[in-house]
């Protein structure tokens, strides 16, 4: 019993002993300065938005228009602030082959989080 407690716990640290950081998703910076503008778009420009510097990368979606094979879009949350209110924003991104390093913005949604 000991030994295999031991070779687990071996296990777990020599596996993120080596993980390497994930590098930022390349339009993470395009989603925070869209999310500024998608919350004052929402709730009226106010001088106290603040947008989270963390930006999540969600699981893809599938493109609703369809195709073989489907198309998938990448998804980036945002969490933003007015005074007390938060709320979460998330970006879709279509990933283009021709210019990877372009992002183009396919959609967006906004959602207060509160207790209703």
């Amino acid at each position: 019993m000991r030994h295999a407690a031991l070779a687990l716990l071996l296990a777990a640290t020599a596996s993120t002993a080596f993980a390497q950081p994930r590098a930022p998703h390349r339009c993470a910076a395009d989603a925070r300065s869209h999310a500024a503008r998608l919350l004052a778009l929402h709730r009226g420009p106010d001088d106290r938005i603040a947008i989270d510097s963390a930006v999540r990368v969600l699981a893809p979606v599938r493109n609703p228009v369809g195709g073989t094979p489907p198309q998938l879009l990448d998804v980036l949350e945002v969490q933003g602030y007015i005074y007390r209110a938060r709320y979460r924003m998330r970006f879709l991104y279509a990933p283009l082959r021709e210019t990877p390093n372009e992002c183009v913005l396919m959609g967006q949604e906004i959602l207060e989080l509160a207790r209703v």
